[in-house]
């Protein structure tokens, strides 16, 4: 599928704080833990528990959220596909949405029950 404008512009004026409660009744289904779904996001936006919790606070927007975010340089490792859309296939210009699909895509696996280690992406060396 196809990013339009009007899906990004939909997903960026999103409230997160609406969303995370299905990221974490999703992963608590499939027997893993709060603090799992935060080490995950932590590592793909830098925020860590405290910092999350405040966003959460704040009601901030994904566009907000994405934008205080400090993306992990291996995010060019996530990749496959999440709610039809092939990440590495997103165009450049959807940015924001590319990178909700690849935090979705890290909170899907470790709903799968993938091991943290290959959750959080390492560079091969």
């Amino acid at each position: 599928m196809k990013v339009t404008t009007k899906k990004n512009e939909q997903v960026a004026n999103m409230i997160f704080a609406s969303i995370y409660p299905h990221y974490l009744s999703r992963i608590e289904k499939n027997g893993r833990t709060k603090e799992e779904l935060d080490q995950v996001i932590e590592w793909f936006t830098g925020f860590n528990a405290t910092t999350l919790q405040n966003l959460i606070d704040e009601k901030v927007t994904f566009k907000a959220f994405f934008d205080k975010a400090k993306i992990h340089p291996n995010e060019h490792l996530i990749k496959g596909v999440v709610c039809g859309y092939r990440i590495e296939e997103i165009e450049e210009e959807f940015k924001l949405y590319k990178q909700c699909r690849q935090m979705e895509k890290l909170i899907d696996e470790l709903a799968k029950g993938r091991k943290m280690e290959k959750i959080l992406r390492k560079e091969k060396k």
